[in-house]
């Protein structure tokens, strides 16, 4: 459990298999207290629960299901760890907890990528879709952050419809607007930019800066929108994938973090933390949809691109 990302997966795996915490704790050798820290980390990195932890033994929600079946996400590419891993999440999914649908003969698959974060936000929506439509499953791809990353998945003819983080139109390919994330910046309660009226580019840039792993999607979507809003941050004094660290370092006063959707929504609702009031807005993040052109015409696909739409 070399990192953050590695440590989470490993925790989530061995979640799954024992669905208690408290085996899970004895197993890695980790405190309850760790066990709960780096599942609600990891749930808030992806934007939605994993876990029902109001019943015993703790079940995996819907949205973890699918997220088990598809850990890519924290693999970040590397296809032989993700192999490893997933096979490792496969095997830890006991029988009471069913495993999404599978396609049967005459079924037909269609593949969705989107930001983990943007699946929280629909996955209500998609499972009622599958509920729907019976001939219909869905499966799901989390790998796909920007527009290239949904340019390479559609023109490959991996995925049939794509979601993506932006901040203008691509020109490569046809896609329509979803909806807007705005970016915000937050300290600790006691920092001193807490006491300005409003905060400036030049304030901002002797403000000492706490970010996501640089191998994470989202830390590069941040920076871009911090760069297009013309934001200089000064030093860099944390960087991690583990949310509780970067929460324990905000309180702490270390200095100030970037967020947008559902991580900057729990971090506005978080004691001793604050949104800094900026003298100008930061640019939004766009969530845009794109859908493979050779599968326009597949049974279901435009149907179910309309539908996240309602």
């Amino acid at each position: 459990m070399a990192s953050p990302s590695l440590r989470q997966f490993d925790i989530f795996a061995q979640m799954v298999a024992s669905g208690s915490i408290m085996d899970c704790a004895r197993m890695l050798g980790l405190s309850a207290e760790e066990v709960e820290r780096d599942i609600t980390s990891l749930e808030m990195r992806l934007g939605y629960r994993l876990f029902d932890r109001t019943v015993a033994p703790a079940r995996l929600t819907p949205a973890g299901r699918k997220t088990a079946q598809v850990m890519a996400l924290l693999s970040q590419g590397d296809a032989e760890s993700f192999a490893r891993d997933a096979a490792t999440i496969e095997s830890a999914i006991p029988d009471p907890l069913p495993a999404a649908k599978a396609p049967s003969h005459g079924r037909q698959m269609i593949t969705l990528a989107a930001p983990a974060p943007v699946f929280g936000h629909f996955q209500d929506a998609l499972a009622a879709f599958e509920e729907a439509n019976e001939d219909i499953a869905i499966a799901l791809d989390l790998n796909v952050q920007f527009a290239e990353d949904a340019a390479a998945a559609l023109s490959g003819g991996r995925v049939d419809i794509a979601y993506f983080y932006a901040l203008v139109a691509p020109a490569a390919f046809p896609s329509r607007y979803g909806w807007s994330e705005q970016l915000n910046l937050y300290v600790g309660e006691e920092h001193p930019l807490v006491r300005y009226a409003t905060v400036s580019r030049d304030d901002l840039m002797a403000t000492s800066m706490l970010a996501m792993d640089r191998h994470n999607g989202l830390r590069h979507v941040i920076d871009d929108a911090l760069a297009g809003g013309r934001i200089i941050l000064g030093r860099a004094v944390l960087e991690t994938d583990n949310m509780f660290d970067i929460i324990a370092g905000l309180r702490d006063g270390l200095g100030c973090f970037a967020a947008f959707g559902p991580m900057a929504r729990d971090l506005g609702r978080m004691s001793g933390i604050r949104r800094l009031a900026l003298d100008a807005p930061l640019p939004a993040i766009e969530v845009r949809q794109a859908v493979n052109e050779s599968a326009a015409g597949k049974a279901g696909v435009q149907a179910l691109a309309d539908y996240l739409f309602l």
